[in-house]
C-alpha cells in the first residue's frame, strides 16, 4: 500500500485503496460482499443522495445502528458529501438518542427498523427533534412504514434522489475537504455525567489510525472481524479507518455473542480480532472451545486498567495469537494515545498500556500540576495532533479539559516508568480513601484476577462509618468455581495491604459494561450501597 504518514481525509483514503486494490474484498456482511471498487460506487451514490436531501458541507448527520455493511457506506458517503458524522450509541433509548440529535443539530438520521429484536423507530417515537428533517432506515427485519409527510424512508427510496446531484458536485466537496475539516462528533460515554461531544478532524483520524495499524502490524492480507461497535472510536476508527489504511477486508459483527464470534472466526478465517479483555476471557472459558478452529487468529488489541498477565499468556499459548497489543486512549484524544509494541513481554503488555504513539506526548502530574517522577502516580496528560479540537458548543468544558499549553487533562491516574510506558491505575473519581490511605480499585482488581477462580473483577468504594470508605468487590467466577467469597478475600489478605483488601465480595453472573468495554462502576456502586443498606 502507499505511504500512510501524511494526513488525509477519509475520501482520499478510500480513493487510494481503490486505486491500489480495486477488486479485493472490502466489506463482507452475510450475503453482501463488496470489493473496494464496489464500495466506492455505493459511497458515491449515497453521497449524492445525502446532498440531494439538503445536506451541505459541515452539516451534522447521525447514524444510530448496529455494525453492518450499510454503516460503512453511510460513514464514507457522509464524509464524501462533506458532512460531519454523529454516531449514536445503540444502547440508548429514544429520548437519549433524540437529545444527541438536538444537541448536534443533526439534519438527517440513519437508523434501522426492527433489527436483532429492537425496534429503533418505536424507541424514537415522537421524540425526533424538528432539526432532524429526514429519517432513513438502512435495514429492517420488518416492513418500513409507507412513505408520506414526515415518514421514514427506506434506503432504496432515499438513494433514488442521488440522480439529482452530479458526480462533479461530490468531487468538488471532496476536494474542498482538508486534514483540518471536522470529521466526527463522538459523544463521551456519559458514565459520569451528561455526554459531551468531542470534535475530531479528518487528519487526526487518518493519521492516528495509520499509526495504530502500523504498530499493530495490520496488513492487507488480514481479515478483520469488527466486534467493537461502529459508534465507538474502537469500532469506527480502529475498525473501519484502520482497515482502510491497508486495504484489509472488514467483517462487521452487530452484537457480541461468543458462539457467533467463534463460528465466524472459523468460517471466515479471521486473523484480526480486537476487543475488551472480557471478549477473550469468554472465548477461553467457553466449554466447547476448539483451538484448532481458531488457528487463523493472528492479531489482538485490547486494553483496560486491569488485564491479568495470565490472560495475555493464554491468548498466545491457547488461542494462538502471534501479537497481542494493549493500548490506552479516550474519545477526546481521537480514541488513542499509547500502545504497547510487538515484542513487548506479557508482563509489560498486561500491566501497562504501552508508550505514546508517534507525534504524541504523555506525562503525569501531581495535584499542583508538577510532573511526577518515574514510578510515581499522577493525572495523565496528553498533548499532540490527536487531541480533539474541543467539545461541541461548550467552550467552558473545553477550557477545563485542555489547558493553554495544549495538554488534555484526562482525569485518569497513571504511572510512567523510565521507558515511558504508562500504567493506568484508575480514574480520579474511582479512587477511594480507606482510613486516610488512597486505594486504587485497578490495583485491587489486578490482584483479584490472579486468583484462579476469578474471571472478571470490579471494585468500588462504599461508605464506612469508621474508615470513611472501604472496598466492595464484584467478581465473575470462572466456569465451575465455588463461590466462596471468604476464601478469595483471605487470599487477598495474604497479598495486599489490609486497607486495600475488599471488605465485601459479591459473585455476579456478569459485570455491567458500556459499549466501549468499560465497566459502569456507578451502577455497581449504587448496587453495593443498596445491598449494604438492606443489610445483605
Amino acid at each position: 500500500m502507499s505511504d500512510t504518514s501524511e494526513p488525509l481525509t477519509t475520501p482520499q483514503l478510500l480513493a487510494r485503496v481503490v486505486a491500489d486494490t480495486p477488486e479485493d474484498p472490502a466489506v463482507i456482511d452475510g450475503d453482501t460482499e463488496l470489493s473496494w471498487a464496489q464500495l466506492a460506487e455505493r459511497v458515491d451514490v449515497f453521497a449524492r443522495a445525502v446532498a440531494a436531501h439538503g445536506v451541505t458541507p459541515g452539516d451534522r448527520v447521525a447514524v444510530w445502528a448496529p455494525n453492518c455493511w450499510e454503516w460503512v457506506v453511510a460513514l464514507l458517503g457522509l464524509h464524501a458529501a462533506g458532512a460531519v458524522l454523529v454516531p449514536i450509541n445503540t444502547r440508548y433509548r429514544g429520548q437519549e438518542a433524540a437529545d444527541l440529535l438536538e444537541r448536534s443539530g443533526a439534519k438527517l438520521l440513519f437508523t434501522v427498523g426492527t433489527f436483532l429484536g429492537t425496534d429503533y423507530l418505536e424507541l424514537l417515537g415522537d421524540a425526533l427533534p424538528a432539526t432532524t428533517e429526514t429519517v432513513v432506515v438502512l435495514r429492517s427485519d420488518s416492513e418500513v412504514p409507507p412513505a408520506g409527510p414526515g415518514a421514514p424512508l427506506d434506503l432504496e427510496r432515499f438513494l433514488r434522489r442521488g440522480g439529482e446531484v452530479g458526480a462533479e458536485e461530490i468531487e468538488r466537496r471532496i476536494a474542498a475537504l482538508g486534514p483540518d475539516s471536522p470529521a466526527d462528533i463522538l459523544f463521551t460515554s456519559g458514565t459520569t455525567g451528561a455526554p459531551k461531544g468531542a470534535v475530531c478532524t479528518h487528519g487526526q483520524v487518518t493519521r492516528a489510525y495509520a499509526a495504530w495499524a502500523s504498530v499493530v502490524g495490520l496488513t492487507h492480507e488480514d481479515r478483520y472481524l469488527v466486534v467493537s461497535p461502529f459508534f465507538h472510536a474502537f469500532g469506527y476508527k480502529a475498525g473501519i479507518v484502520a482497515a482502510m489504511t491497508v486495504g484489509a477486508p472488514i467483517y462487521p459483527e452487530p452484537v457480541f455473542d461468543v458462539n457467533k464470534v467463534m463460528d465466524r472466526v472459523a468460517a471466515e478465517q479471521i486473523s484480526m480480532l480486537p476487543g475488551p479483555p472480557a471478549l477473550y476471557q469468554s472465548i477461553l472459558n467457553h466449554p466447547d472451545l476448539d483451538t484448532t478452529a481458531l488457528a487463523s487468529l493472528r492479531l489482538a488489541v485490547t486494553g483496560a486498567a486491569s488485564v491479568p498477565v495470565e490472560l495475555i499468556e493464554a491468548m498466545g499459548d491457547t488461542l494462538g495469537f502471534e501479537t497481542v497489543i494493549t493500548g490506552y486512549g479516550l474519545t477526546e484524544a481521537c480514541g488513542i494515545a499509547t500502545m504497547c509494541r510487538d515484542g513487548d513481554d506479557p508482563v509489560t503488555i498486561a500491566t501497562t498500556s504501552g508508550r505514546a504513539i508517534p507525534g504524541v506526548e504523555v506525562v503525569t502530574v501531581d495535584e499542583r500540576g508538577n510532573r511526577t517522577a518515574a514510578g510515581e502516580p499522577g493525572e495523565v496528560l496528553v498533548r499532540g495532533y490527536n487531541v480533539m479540537t474541543g467539545y461541541l458548543d461548550d467552550p467552558d468544558a473545553t477550557a477545563e479539559a485542555i489547558d493553554p499549553d495544549g495538554w488534555l487533562h484526562t482525569g485518569d491516574i497513571g504511572v510512567l516508568n523510565a521507558e515511558g510506558y504508562l500504567a493506568i491505575t484508575d480514574r480520579l473519581k474511582d479512587m477511594f480513601i480507606v482510613g486516610g490511605f488512597n486505594a486504587y480499585p485497578a490495583e485491587i482488581e489486578r490482584q483479584l484476577l490472579v486468583h484462579p477462580d476469578v474471571a472478571q473483577a470490579a471494585v468500588v468504594g462504599v461508605p464506612d462509618e469508621r474508615l470513611g470508605e472501604v472496598g466492595y468487590a464484584f467478581v465473575v467466577l470462572t466456569a465451575g468455581a465455588d463461590p466462596d467469597g471468604e476464601a478469595i478475600m483471605a487470599w487477598c489478605r495474604e497479598r495486599l495491604a489490609n486497607f486495600k483488601v475488599p471488605r465485601f465480595l459479591e459473585a455476579v453472573d456478569e459485570l455491567p459494561f458500556n459499549a466501549g468495554g468499560k465497566v459502569m462502576k456507578f451502577r455497581l456502586r449504587a448496587q453495593a450501597i443498596e445491598r449494604l443498606g438492606a443489610g445483605s
